[in-house]
């Protein structure tokens, strides 16, 4: 069961939520998380004899490093941090706190990590796993060749509607973070998937369900995140890929290579929504990476 707020919290953490929600657009996925953060900050507070809106730097550094010590990584309380001084912040702004708590508290030091990615063959490899003569996996494969082809997100992908396809057009409609959307070519490997998977596989997954979500479950209906990770990594182990992999492994290997073939960092960046470009540089540094390897591979006086 997930943790709730303090009873005297629950109509503060309601608030600010629907404030995310009305001013920046938010995702169901990232307001949860904005909810499960103060939730979790809220009931170790009560234990204290404290509330969110009592709670001072001191609580704060205690909470901190008490998350530190169970096990929580350098990035996920960076992450914490963050969500929890967002919150504090728009309290100050309304009026309802003098004073901001994390005002003080540094942020932890993090490096940069590279992107996790696979080689090109092992995408290879993984795309060729499902066995397309069965409807389920059939879906699967052109799934897995669209979020490769377009570097979707995999929240983008599962809830794909039939308006967002321009098959004859060969491009995608992504609705992204924060209801931004952006049009995405999905390269004629891709679109001869899907349309095969329409062809043949569809009408056994959905029966007589009425949906207009592309790739729909077994029951015929949308399909959740988490389902088709599960697909993902069990695919990876029929191909024996043995490389890391997170939900943004394709994501990741569609932008890598893309940029390692010598991609326009500014098309990069429009294809995969990011609208920093500062986020999408991080694929310059994975390219110099590979470049590094090659060269320490190949060069005779390397």
């Amino acid at each position: 069961m997930a943790q709730q707020p303090s009873a005297k919290d629950i109509p503060i953490v309601d608030r600010y939520i629907d404030a995310l929600w009305a001013e920046k657009g938010l995702s169901d996925n990232s307001l949860q998380s904005y909810r499960r953060d103060l939730s979790f900050w809220s009931a170790w507070l009560e234990n204290k004899d404290k509330c969110l809106l009592t709670a001072g730097q001191a609580e704060l550094l205690e909470y901190l490093s008490q998350q530190r010590r169970s096990g929580r990584s350098v990035h996920s309380s960076a992450r914490l941090l963050s969500s929890l001084r967002g919150f504090y912040r728009y309290q100050v702004r309304e009026g309802r706190l003098d004073a901001d708590p994390t005002a003080q508290v540094d942020s932890p030091k993090l490096g940069r990590p590279l992107p996790k990615s696979l080689s090109e063959a092992d995408v290879e490899a993984l795309l060729l796993a499902p066995d397309v003569s069965i409807a389920l996996e059939l879906r699967d494969r052109a799934m897995l060749e669209l979020l490769y082809a377009a570097g979707l997100r995999i929240t983008e992908l599962v809830t794909l509607r039939f308006s967002q396809l321009g098959l004859s057009q060969g491009v995608v409609q992504v609705v992204g973070k924060g209801g931004k959307e952006r049009l995405v070519p999905m390269g004629e490997e891709a679109l001869f998937w899907i349309q095969e998977y329409i062809r043949k596989g569809r009408a056994e997954l959905i029966q007589a369900a009425q949906s207009d979500v592309v790739f729909p479950s077994r029951r015929g209906q949308q399909m959740t995140r988490q389902t088709f990770w599960h697909r993902i990594k069990h695919y990876a182990v029929r191909a024996g890929i043995r490389a890391h992999l997170s939900p943004h492994t394709l994501r990741h290997a569609f932008a890598t290579h893309l940029v390692n073939h010598g991609a326009d960092l500014r098309v990069v960046q429009l294809l995969l929504g990011h609208s920093d470009l500062s986020t999408t540089q991080i694929y310059t540094h994975v390219a110099r990476e590979r470049m590094k390897q090659l060269h320490s591979a190949h060069h005779p006086r390397a």
